[in-house]
């Protein structure tokens, strides 16, 4: 059986990482036979989570993990046309390259607070000898990740309206479908739950969490997928 290597479950929803959440999800909405193996970056392939072993194969990074689903299961994304299918793809940028980088910034440089969060949930489990070691060295590690990547140069007003903004076009897009593109789950779902769950449905707090919740249509969004594919949790 294919085996789903990702953080331990925490805070209720399915994953604190959007892109180990976006994998199951996809697995879920393709119902996919799966198990979950717990696992941290440091023993993963690229260094990073989540990763799949499906029978010997390994596949690494949430986009060649998908790629492969498709190709080898069902694939979510074969009744898009070609425009369709652009656009899904375009929208998988915004997510996983412009408002990530906003969602990673609130949760691992915003406040103090959010940090202690953040920090039980991902190393708690660590021997406490070289808990706090490991857990300042990779907030170190990210907070250099996400000023290399730009977003972390801006001012904290500044990233929360860049935030805002990708959180007004995915409502906008949204509107009123059960789904991005009608009435059936494609990957780009499985994207958008993965961070949008992370942004307002975990006890980090930020502008973009109180933002997103005054949009209605995402958060019947997001209750709705956790409802349909996560009644189990």
């Amino acid at each position: 059986m294919l085996k789903l290597y990702q953080f331990n479950r925490t805070w209720g929803i399915p994953n604190l990482s959007p892109f180990c959440c976006k994998v199951e999800t996809y697995l879920r909405m393709a119902d996919i036979d799966y198990d979950i193996v717990a696992a941290l970056p440091p023993g993963a392939p690229k260094r990073k989570l989540p990763y799949i072993d499906d029978s010997g194969k390994i596949v690494a990074d949430s986009h060649f993990i998908l790629t492969h689903l498709r190709s080898t299961y069902q694939d979510l994304d074969k009744d898009l046309d070609s425009t369709q299918r652009a656009a899904s793809l375009a929208w998988q940028h915004l997510l996983e390259d412009h408002l990530f980088w906003s969602f990673f910034y609130f949760r691992w440089m915003y406040t103090d607070e959010n940090w202690k969060i953040n920090r039980k949930a991902i190393f708690g489990e660590l021997p406490p000898v070289i808990r706090n070691i490991v857990a300042l060295h990779t907030r170190s590690k990210i907070k250099r990740q996400i000023i290399g990547q730009g977003m972390g140069r801006h001012q904290t007003e500044e990233i929360t309206l860049l935030g805002k903004q990708d959180i007004d076009a995915l409502s906008d897009f949204l509107g009123n479908q059960p789904f991005f593109f009608g009435n059936q789950p494609t990957s780009l779902d499985a994207s958008a739950y993965g961070l949008l769950i992370n942004i307002i449905g975990c006890p980090i707090e930020s502008p973009l969490k109180e933002h997103g919740l005054t949009k209605e249509n995402l958060r019947n969004y997001v209750n709705r997928i956790s409802l349909t594919y996560y009644a189990d949790l």
